[in-house]
């Protein structure tokens, strides 16, 4: 999801809410063959709302579940919050992928318990060794 900074309360009740370019087709791709769970720092939203602004947008569909603050009990970010979605599901870290567009509150906590991080961005940066980099969602399903 396409976050607008400055916009004030919840997604799911903003006025205007958008996907990520390329987000359909690369979830359409691969909850074929994956479960796919999102994990958001939305710390003021529960999973219910959450699962609605995807739905505005269409995404829900391939989404098997939500992680927030609210249901892990740690905010997305801290030592804490990875670690007990894994548990959570008996998962062993090497088995999940995470990606996401924050060198700090995405990629970086996925290195460190073991997942394998994927970094979305298009700034060109120097990613941490073992690092998958994308420049668009798309990428993820060739």
């Amino acid at each position: 999801m396409v976050d607008f900074p400055g916009t004030p309360g919840k997604m799911c009740d903003w006025e205007t809410v958008k996907a990520v370019d390329g987000a359909e087709e690369a979830l359409r791709c691969l909850s074929r063959s994956a479960s796919i769970y999102i994990a958001t720092g939305a710390a003021e939203s529960s999973e219910a709302e959450i699962k609605q602004a995807f739905a505005r947008v269409g995404l829900d569909q391939f989404v098997s579940g939500y992680f927030c603050k609210s249901n892990v009990g740690h905010p997305k970010g801290s030592p804490e919050f990875l670690p007990t979605i894994l548990r959570r599901f008996s998962l062993r870290a090497p088995r999940v992928a995470m990606v996401g567009d924050s060198l700090v509150k995405d990629v970086e906590p996925a290195a460190r318990v073991g997942i394998q991080p994927i970094w979305l961005t298009n700034k060109g940066s120097s990613a941490p060794e073992g690092t998958r980099v994308i420049g668009s969602l798309r990428e993820l399903c060739k």
